[in-house]
């Protein structure tokens, strides 16, 4: 398979809710112009494999798992958990050729997701430490399809500007459309030489009419801002819970193509007033209002160099992520100089 970008290749992504997969069940999933099967073995591991039979190219994703085998709808091939051909129906008494395999990649399951890598892993998870604490609520939301590239998706999350305007009456006020000044630097997530140094934002200002996810009073709230990977942030919230806890929400895009996206968002709050499923709408409703906006955008692409765009003060953060794309040497979703305008 040709590498279409070393550095998502060779990075982890989220395909699916872990939920979705019970053993014996079957998904076909789309990552990087790769369209995959997951599936769930009889030992509760997640398996990621090509969607395409050894033999005559069939997707696999048409047929079914047996015995803990998968087994091809076309001609009847069962391959066990390790990718290996067991039985070819036509040939019973016949041993399968050791070239009779699937194609394999590592899945993991993390904060209620699988996570595929294509390549050779060249760091860890993300790291999301709040969704480790129990006495927060972790909250699956998505996922949500997008027409745009994963930078552009991310962008947007970071994006405190908009609020007045996209999300009036939810995370902003049109009478409060002042931006105040926040610190942008280098973030350690504490992985070592198997993370990445990313971007934090602290001090990120905003009044908010209805500044709890399900309330309806408001208030100045304080984000931090944290990009851990290129397609991978998390914000929390000040002030903290009256329990001293601090909430957090992560966006985490799976990049289908370099246009095609799907947005998986993971809730870890406090609020036990509200339904799994009422945070959920509430997540719906804000990224509904950001998908027109997102799909919209021109260039497709996230450009890199100056020039296209104008940008102003409040877009340090977006311009820090930027930059931080250009120096891991991303060029998936991504415009470098001289690739044109739009």
């Amino acid at each position: 398979m040709e590498t279409i970008d070393p550095v998502l290749w060779n990075d982890w992504h989220p395909v699916a809710a872990g939920a979705s997969l019970a053993v014996g069940a079957m998904q076909p999933v789309r990552l990087l112009e790769q369209d995959l099967v997951i599936w769930r073995s009889a030992d509760g591991a997640v398996q990621a494999w090509d969607d395409r039979c050894p033999h005559r190219g069939a997707r696999l994703s048409l047929g079914w798992v047996k015995d803990d085998r998968l087994v091809c709808a076309y001609h009847g091939w069962q391959f066990d958990h390790a990718g290996a051909c067991r039985l070819q129906p036509a040939h019973p008494h016949d041993t399968p050729p050791r070239t009779a395999c699937a194609t394999r990649f590592q899945a993991k399951e993390a904060y209620g997701m699988v996570w595929v890598c294509l390549g050779e892993p060249a760091r860890a998870l993300p790291p999301f430490p709040e969704h480790g604490n129990d006495q927060l609520r972790q909250v699956l939301c998505g996922p949500y399809p997008v027409h745009a590239c994963g930078p552009r998706i991310i962008e947007n999350f970071l994006d405190m500007a908009h609020f007045p305007f996209i999300h009036t009456g939810i995370l902003g006020d049109p009478q409060f459309t002042e931006v105040p000044d926040y610190w942008v630097d280098p973030y350690d997530d504490g992985l070592g030489a198997q993370g990445m140094e990313g971007v934090i934002a602290t001090g990120c200002r905003a009044y908010q009419p209805q500044a709890n996810l399900l309330a309806a009073d408001g208030a100045m709230v304080e984000y931090t801002y944290r990009v851990v990977r290129p397609l991978t942030a998390i914000l929390t919230k000040l002030p903290q819970t009256p329990d001293g806890l601090t909430e957090a929400i992560s966006l985490h895009v799976q990049p289908l193509d370099e246009e095609h996206a799907h947005a998986w968002i993971v809730l870890a709050m406090h609020n036990d007033s509200s339904s799994d499923d009422d945070l959920r709408a509430f997540q719906d409703r804000i990224f509904l209002q950001d998908l027109q906006i997102l799909e919209s955008q021109r260039p497709k692409r996230v450009p890199l160099e100056p020039g296209l765009e104008v940008p102003q003060r409040a877009d340090r953060l977006s311009a820090a992520y930027r930059r931080m794309l250009k120096r891991i040497g991303l060029r998936y979703g991504v415009l470098q100089a001289g690739q044109g305008r739009y």
